[in-house]
């Protein structure tokens, strides 16, 4: 990893276990993490639980079996995914924005809640609407001869109500080489009023938390980055998969 180290999440980790340890008794277990990416959190999440990570990128999976050997790393969509297990946690803290429809949204968050034991907790970070800001970022790292540079830019497209767009640049230096890319994500971004209507129709109680400094030292110029951390629980006996 050359923007990221393994550990770069602990602080973050940190927080979320705490905010687990409010409403949940249990201070190990198991943890389904959806969207889990290349293993950062999990390399932080697995001091504490029994972890199973589902991603849709089979590459970003190799990375995290790279990084975390003892994880069960598994291959698919968790608006779909079938799974033999119920978890004490289950968690999306980086990838919900990878839902860019209300239809996907609950599919991804009413998969997730088929997972949980009873009494689980379910996590997941999120942008709002309301708190979106159209920042610009910049992340850089060096590696065994190769200089990363990557810029960020976040904005919403005209018309659109429920995405915005974010548009990578990377800037990639070797043996005195450089390689251009550019690559346009689209992500979700719905109204606070859209995320407690899909709570309420999946019958769960939630409580709201604000993360705000994750990625200061990545914006250029002044602007702020804020997320939301919904902490939900399911309250019945039984959950069937």
């Amino acid at each position: 990893m050359i923007i990221d180290s393994p550990g770069s999440c602990d602080d973050e980790v940190q927080y979320y276990i705490q905010l687990l340890k409010k409403h949940t008794n249990k201070s190990s277990g198991t943890l389904l993490h959806f969207g889990c990416g290349a293993g950062m959190h999990d390399y932080s999440f697995k001091k504490y639980f029994q972890i199973t990570g589902v991603d849709l990128s089979k590459g970003m999976l190799e990375l995290a079996k790279k990084l975390n050997p003892e994880i069960r790393y598994i291959h698919g969509d968790m608006r779909t995914i079938h799974l033999s297990q119920k978890f004490d946690v289950v968690i999306i803290p980086d990838s919900i924005g990878y839902m860019t429809t209300e239809d996907d949204l609950e599919k991804a968050i009413s998969t997730a809640c088929s997972y949980l034991e009873n009494e689980g907790v379910l996590l997941i970070t999120a942008q709002t609407r309301k708190d979106f800001k159209e920042n610009n970022f910049v992340y850089t790292g060096v590696k065994d001869g190769i200089h990363l540079t990557i810029f960020e830019n976040n904005h919403i497209p005209a018309g659109s109500d429920s995405t915005y767009e974010a548009v990578l640049t990377y800037l990639i230096r070797q043996k005195g080489n450089l390689e251009i890319y550019n690559e346009c994500h689209t992500i979700g971004l719905f109204s606070r009023n859209i995320w407690r209507s899909l709570f309420q129709e999946l019958n769960l109680s939630v409580t709201e938390y604000k993360i705000n400094d994750l990625y200061d030292p990545y914006i250029m110029n002044e602007g702020n980055y804020i997320q939301t951390i919904f902490i939900c629980k399911k309250h019945n006996k039984t959950n069937s998969l």
